[in-house]
Order: structure tokens, then sequence, then C-alpha cells
């Protein structure tokens, strides 16, 4: 019995050619594949950025624990790290030095066990600080070294843990030796300072003291001269008198002694000889006056305050320093009445010398070489010195009365004038300022109390 076969129906597994079987979740599977291949590559390269980040951290790490290290080793102090119960954790190359030990055989050894019975600060001090969580600072301990007792100066702290817990504590030592030696040196360069600044304060006296001779001489020049030259005028007529009184004596008379009056000048001599006494005599009181002056600037009593008039002590700084150094300098005066002020007149014609002096100095190597003093009173006495200097450079305008500050050259001035002159004057209860004036070159302007306000007038 023969079959016929019956053609493939549509959509039937018999209907796909040889090799083109498909299962309904192929399609699915690939997607499926394709995703996971994707997450795989997506997580092979977080991997791959972790791992190089993970990377630098720790070469970061190695680099902050070498840098740490090599702190630690360059420290001269001892360094040692315990725990809570006082177990030595670490220690740096310091203390290895100073204990004679290698670090192993340092840590986790007591605290205890390496201090001296004879410690001032004994290891339950340390432990009852910490406990309070208080700093230690500046604690004298006494280690037991092989070369002996070595007494230091320890700082410490608590340890804290990330969470903020107390770990332990740090203490850092400097043996006492090395301090004591820095302390000597440190008085030592103290001591240094003190005789440098000693010796620029004499040579600052010394220099004002210079200038003061030297206007003295000046000043007491043309009085003494006058009064020298006035005595050998006396003298030549005291001769001509004689000789006179000696001829009248002897008898001679009549047309003798008239020709003898006009030839020994007689009559001319008698007549000078009042305007030559009065000559003598006004020289003489002026150095006198100088040498009041001299007195009163020299005088170191408190109690030698009193009232005085400032423009003669002006007139008289301005003498001794200006006229003495620079004859030439053109001088110009606006003083008005009544400048009376109470206080040291030494000490305040110390500062107006100081201040004059300050102005030539400014003015060295000027074409115009000019003084202007001001003089004002009201409630305060004001007193302005201007030179026509190149003024105050705003870079040294904060600095100008420090002590040893000064703009000339080594060995023309120690920069104690303006100073000293500053400190004078807040003695006096008055002000002195510096400031560059409007028209060019500097003005100090001097202000004192007025005599009727320090009165209460």
């Amino acid at each position: 019995m023969s079959h016929t076969p019956k053609a493939p129906q549509k959509g039937s597994p018999e209907a796909l050619p040889t090799g083109e079987l498909l299962s309904p979740f192929a399609g699915q599977a690939d997607d499926a594949w394709i995703a996971v291949i994707r997450k795989m590559d997506e997580t092979y390269a977080e991997l791959v950025a972790q791992q190089v980040a993970l990377e630098q951290k720790n070469a970061e790490l190695e680099e902050a624990q070498t840098f740490i290290a090599g702190l630690m080793s360059s420290m001269t102090d001892v360094l040692i790290a315990c725990d809570p119960s006082g177990r030595i954790e670490q220690v740096n190359r310091a203390a290895e030095r100073a204990f004679g030990v290698p670090l192993s055989e340092l840590e986790r050894r007591p605290l205890r066990e390496l201090l001296a019975p004879e410690s001032p600060t004994r290891f339950e001090d340390l432990r009852a600080a910490i406990e309070r969580r208080a700093r230690i600072s500046d604690r004298e301990l006494i280690f037991a070294t092989p070369a002996g007792p070595l007494p230091v100066s320890v700082n410490g702290a608590v340890r804290f843990d990330a969470r903020g817990r107390s770990v332990g504590m740090v203490l850092v030592g400097r043996p006492i030796g090395e301090l004591r030696q820095a302390y000597s040196d440190l008085a030592a360069a103290h001591e240094r300072l003190k005789q440098t600044q000693q010796q620029l304060v004499h040579s600052e006296k010394m220099a004002s003291l210079g200038r003061l001779v030297a206007g003295v001489a000046h000043e007491l020049n043309n009085p003494i001269s006058f009064v020298y030259g006035n005595a050998h005028t006396l003298k030549r007529y005291g001769a001509r008198l004689t000789a006179y009184l000696e001829a009248v004596h002897g008898g001679v008379s009549g047309p003798a002694l008239a020709r003898l009056q006009a030839e020994l000048k007689i009559d001319t001599t008698l007549a000078n000889i009042a305007g030559t006494l009065d000559g003598m005599l006004e020289g003489a009181e002026r150095v006198r006056d100088i040498v009041a002056d001299l007195r009163h600037f020299s005088s170191e009593r408190r109690e030698a305050w009193e009232a005085f008039e400032l423009a003669p002590l002006v007139h008289s700084a301005l003498d001794w320093v200006a006229k003495a150094q620079r004859p030439a300098i053109e001088t110009h005066f606006d003083m008005a009445e009544g400048l009376t002020v109470i206080g040291h007149p030494g000490h305040i014609h110390q500062v107006l010398m100081n201040l004059v002096q300050n102005a030539l100095d400014a003015m060295e190597g000027q074409s115009v070489q000019r003084l202007e003093i001001t003089g004002r009173a009201g409630e305060a006495v004001m007193l302005a010195v201007r030179d026509t200097g190149p003024g105050i450079a705003p870079e040294i305008a904060s600095r100008i009365f420090d002590p040893f500050f000064t703009t000339k050259p080594i060995g023309k001035g120690t920069g104690l004038g303006l100073s000293i002159s500053y400190g004078i004057v807040q003695e006096h209860g008055g002000t002195l300022e510096a400031a560059n004036h409007p028209e060019g070159g500097a003005v100090m302007t001097l202000t004192l109390p007025a005599a009727r306000a320090a009165n209460g007038d």
C-alpha cells in the first residue's frame, strides 16, 4: 500500500529550509548577552578607575609616610607616643640615640621603665594629666639612659582617634642642657644688645655735646673778643692817662702840657672811656647769659621745671647750631608774642637744637638753604621748623621717630636725636610731628602746653 506525501503546511517546521530552525526566544537571548557584555565592560572600567585611584592614594600615603618618617628622624627632640596604659607605641631616632637602644627594643616597653627614680614628674602625673585631657607644658622629666640621667623639658597632649576617643598620649622632650645653652646664648645676645645700645646712646650724647661745644664756642667768641679788644683799648688809654698825669705831677704846664695833651689824645680818650667800659660790660653780660643758658641746659633736676619763654631758646639753639656750622644759612622768623610754656628749659633747648640740626642735615647739598621758624600761642604753644630739603619719603614717614633709625651715612648719625626729642616732648605733655610742607621740604611741628593752660588760669 503506497502513501502519497502531503505538502508541508505554511508555518510548520517542515516549511523552513534546512539549518534555519529558530526558537521563539532566540532574539531575546542575544539582547541579554549584549547587555551582560556591556555591563561587564562598565564594571571593568570602574575597576580600572578604582585601581588607578587606589594606586594614586597608595602613592600619596607612601609619600605622606615618608614625609612623616623624615620629620621624625630629623627631629632633635625626643618623641614618644604611648597607648592609654603608657606602653610605648612609637618613638623617633632622637629617642633611639638618647636611650642607646634600637627602635624595636623601645617600642612596646612601658614608659614608666624609662623614667629615673629622681624624676620630678612621675608617670602617674603624666597619666593624670592625660585623663583630664589637659596639655602637658614644660614639665621636667629625667630619663634613665646608659649615659646617665637625662633631664628633659617635656610638652605633651592627648592622642585621639577618628571618633574623638582618647587612644594615648604623645610626648616631646628637649634636653634641658640645650635649653640652658639657648637661654645662655639669648642672655649673652641681650647683654651685647644692651651694650651696643648704651654705646649708641653715648655716641649720640657725645655728638650732641660736640654740637653744643661748637655752638657755645662760636657764641662766646664774639663777646670775649669784644671784651678782649676793649681791654687792650683801656690799656692804651691807661698808658696815655698815666703819662699825662706824670707830666702834670712833674710840673709841666702851659703850652708844653697842651701839646702833650694833644699828642696823647687825652680828650678823645676821656670821651671814649665810658663807651669802652660799656662795651666790656655788655660782653661780660653776654658771657654771663651764655653760662646761665648752659646751667639750665645741663640741669637734670625734675624740680627745675618753670615757666619760660620759648622764643629766646629758639634763638639760642639757632645761634649755637646753625650759625656755628653754616653762618650763611638764610633764616626766617615769625614768632608771636607770649610763647610761654612750663617745663625744663634745658631739655626743651636740647629738642630745639636737635630740630635745627636735623633741618641743617636735610638741606646739605641743596641749592636753596632756608630755615623757617614760626610760632603761635593759644591753648597750646605751637612751633614749626621748616627746611628746604628733599622732604620725608613716604616709606620712612612712620619710622622717623624710631630709636636708631637714620637715613644718614654710617658715622654721620646714630638715629637717636629725634627719638630722644620725641620722648622729652611727651614727658612735657606735648607732641612732636613730622610732615612734608606743601611748598617742599619737611616741617617739624612741636606743640607744648601753654603756661596759662598748665597752671589752670
